[in-house]
């Protein structure tokens, strides 16, 4: 089943033009490390650590699982956790969907969990903040994607990973309650879908 028509669309318009060479050699080790997990015919698990868990580590999830299958790449489950657990920043599930994903708030409470689904019949993505070792992500087996320099500084060992990556993005978090809010996340979003896109584009099936 195709993804949703808007998301597609959304996928479409990135322009990969836009990332510097530094920043493709900042992605390298993750394209490695998916590409020998597909030549040997592995599960791939991505596992998006931030501080909070609540901003750049879930749009970098809920964009890696939607381009993995975008992309028609096979056994990619991908996670996100953080130091420590905070909530799901609304403007986030605004963000994602405003670019096509179909997002149900499923409960309520200080760390509310939401459906996240980009394709018709695939099973949605459960967005909720979480540490990155709790019992909902995987023990071993995954490699670690830092997200921010606070994670990668505050995780100095992972247990499990066998690999830890740090591919890190500016925070929205700054221009939280300002008028440029909404443009922000939505800048910020793109830039990892952008990126992400470039990395599942360059694996070899």
């Amino acid at each position: 089943m195709p993804l949703f028509n808007n998301l597609e669309r959304a996928i479409v318009s990135l322009n990969q033009e836009t990332i510097s060479n530094e920043r493709k050699n900042t992605l390298q080790p993750l394209i490695h490390f998916i590409q020998e997990k597909v030549t040997g015919n592995k599960q791939i698990r991505l596992h998006f650590i931030c501080t909070h868990n609540s901003r750049r580590s879930h749009l970098s999830q809920v964009w890696a699982q939607a381009l993995a299958y975008y992309f028609n790449i096979k056994n990619v489950l991908c996670y996100s956790g953080g130091t420590e657990s905070t909530a799901l920043f609304p403007m986030v599930a605004e963000t994602l969907q405003n670019s096509g994903f179909e997002i149900e708030k499923l409960s309520e409470g200080n760390n509310p969990i939401y459906s996240i689904k980009y394709a018709e019949n695939e099973h949605p993505i459960m967005g909720f903040s979480k540490k990155f070792d709790a019992p909902f992500n995987p023990k071993s087996g995954f490699v670690a994607i830092l997200t921010c320099s606070q994670a990668d500084a505050g995780c100095p060992f992972i247990a499990g990973a066998e690999a830890r990556i740090p591919i890190m993005f500016d925070d929205p978090k700054i221009f939280d309650n300002t008028p440029q809010q909404a443009r922000t996340y939505n800048e910020r979003s793109i830039q990892i879908a952008n990126e992400l896109y470039y990395v599942f584009s360059q694996i070899q099936l």
